[in-house]
């Protein structure tokens, strides 16, 4: 189960015309919108990253905005951990739930969430909040990543459980994120 202190939402290449060709796209960006700002209300890390940006353009505005001052890792592995500037980044917070949302769910989701496992992580795949341009690969990735040993889940079920009770002082911000 997630927890606060243990949290962390990771964003995987949300750029470019790459994500415009995103099956279900507006259900993706919706739902890593509601991560965002729920993760930003508990005061949770994000760490986002994107896939040589220079040939791949920058972080959509819509998600950039959510950032706002956060900047985006670059990199050109497939695997977000295999760059050391965001292995160093995630270690650094020292928390050991990561979150997982982003693009493509068969490609640098798939091999950001094995290399994260093998690496003592517990993933949580926010399965509303992954794509790829077709979707079988969508389903073919997150098949793969659930047989690896990752958690599934939802934006909105990720908020709740780390939210844990309606008495909670940031309940009623959660629950106009989730309207």
């Amino acid at each position: 189960m997630l927890s606060r202190s243990a949290a962390v939402l990771v964003l995987v290449d949300f750029q470019g015309n790459l994500a415009q060709s995103m099956d279900r796209k507006e259900e993706l960006f919706a739902n890593t919108v509601k991560l965002i700002r729920g993760f930003q209300i508990l005061n949770l890390p994000v760490v986002a990253t994107e896939q040589t940006p220079e040939k791949l353009g920058t972080t959509i505005p819509l998600i950039a905005r959510e950032l706002g001052s956060g900047k985006p890792i670059a990199k050109e592995t497939f695997s977000c951990w295999a760059n050391p500037s965001f292995r160093d980044e995630l270690e650094s917070l020292t928390r050991r739930h990561v979150v997982l949302a982003g693009i493509e769910s068969h490609v640098c989701v798939y091999q950001t969430a094995l290399d994260l496992l093998r690496n003592g992580y517990t993933v949580h795949l926010a399965a509303d909040a992954v794509s790829s341009r077709k979707p079988e690969n969508r389903r073919i990735g997150i098949d793969a990543i659930r047989s690896g040993g990752a958690h599934l889940t939802s934006a909105e079920m990720v908020l709740f459980e780390l939210l844990g009770s309606a008495a909670d002082s940031k309940s009623r911000d959660i629950f106009k994120i989730v309207k």
